[in-house]
């Protein structure tokens, strides 16, 4: 497929006029989106969003092997804020927290930084309000919320610092925030069930998608977790799974026995031989690591739709909630949860009390006037 792809992309360029000396990623974002006329007739027809993505993928492959031997020009890289530099180095050695949320605070402080000014001891309460309250109205609640809460983040790192007054980070209002306002959003554990048995396939792809399913249905993982497994986090002998979770937190899990069975049928059967330490690959080459979460996401949804499951949640978190839910219902204490979700506070499992109608039903006053 990628060979396939490199020669409609190398016939692209020569009726584009690009040489090898000047392509860059720009072109090959061109030659996702383009009407093909090339000369190979084969590549022509219909567009669809499936083809953007197999183009923009092939050339991108390809575009890298010329830069890994010299026959294109590097990458060029954009200099960064030399503040945002800071900021990550702060989050990762100090904070702990995951890539996924690095990336995901770096781009929402560099959305505002210019905002603030180049003098952290010079920051007032009134700009870092507006910057809070003055924001489009096409943002959504949670977006609000993300701006406050990494904005008290960099204000903490740039206090720690001695580069602005601690007392500032109280001048960022909070954005509202309806905390149990709803039951947690789940599925039945026949639903749950029925997504498991679509996964039974023969094939490479089936075998490590009925893997990642088991683990989440059955530990209840993130599919951040899932993506950075490793060969050497598990622990055959024991039956156990190392799991680092969030801000470097390892924990031990027991490995049930259908998820270590299918687990290990991915290993020896299906999974690539590759000097690779992560368990998830890729099923074509080039067998890299799945990327990220909205991979595990993707696996999810394609299995949902198999299996004829329609409404509720989607995702791959929606395992996490319906173990959880299934484990209140059949009886199980929110300490027992909470130690298998691995959430580091028990008002996080406490969420999961409302869903135990039998229970709620016992402790309820009776509704006072008539019925």
């Amino acid at each position: 497929m990628l060979i396939s792809g490199a020669e409609h992309f190398v016939h692209w360029l020569r009726l584009s006029r690009v040489g090898a000396q000047v392509v860059s990623d720009a072109d090959v974002e061109r030659f996702a989106q383009h009407d093909c006329q090339c000369f190979l007739c084969r590549k022509r027809g219909r567009l669809t969003a499936s083809g953007v993505l197999r183009r923009r993928r092939s050339g991108a492959a390809f575009l890298q092997f010329l830069r890994d031997r010299g026959l294109a020009p590097a990458r060029g890289v954009a200099e960064e804020d030399p503040r945002l530099c800071a900021f990550r180095t702060w989050l990762v050695h100090r904070c702990g927290v995951t890539k996924q949320t690095v990336v995901r605070y770096l781009a929402e402080t560099a959305r505002w930084l210019q905002s603030l000014g180049e003098d952290p001891s010079k920051y007032d309460a009134v700009t870092i309000r507006n910057i809070v309250l003055d924001q489009p109205v096409t943002r959504s609640r949670g977006s609000v919320q993300l701006t406050a809460t990494v904005l008290r983040a960099y204000l903490r790192f740039l206090a720690a610092n001695g580069a602005c007054r601690p007392e500032l980070v109280h001048a960022v209002p909070y954005a509202s925030r309806r905390r149990d306002a709803v039951l947690p959003r789940f599925i039945s554990p026949e639903a749950v069930e029925r997504i498991v048995t679509s996964c039974h396939d023969a094939t490479s792809t089936g075998i490590r998608n009925q893997a990642i399913i088991l683990l989440l249905a059955r530990l209840g993982l993130r599919a951040g977790d899932v993506c950075q497994l490793k060969l050497s986090d598990i622990d055959w002998a024991n039956a156990l799974l190392r799991v680092d979770g969030k801000s470097r937190r390892a924990a031990q899990l027991p490995l049930p026995q259908d998820a270590g069975d299918a687990l290990l049928a991915y290993i020896e059967q299906a999974r690539p031989i590759v000097p690779e330490d992560r368990v998830f690959l890729r099923s074509h080459a080039p067998f890299r690591p799945l990327a990220s979460s909205a991979e595990i996401a993707r696996i999810v949804a394609k299995a949902r739709d198999r299996a004829g499951v329609k409404g509720g949640p989607s995702g791959a978190h929606v395992f996490r909630h319906s173990l959880a839910t299934a484990m209140v219902r059949s009886g199980s204490s929110l300490e027992s949860i909470g130690a298998l979700l691995r959430h580091q506070s028990p008002a996080t499992t406490a969420i999961y009390a409302k869903v135990d109608v039998v229970m709620l039903a016992r402790v309820a006053q009776p509704w006072p006037g008539d019925a």
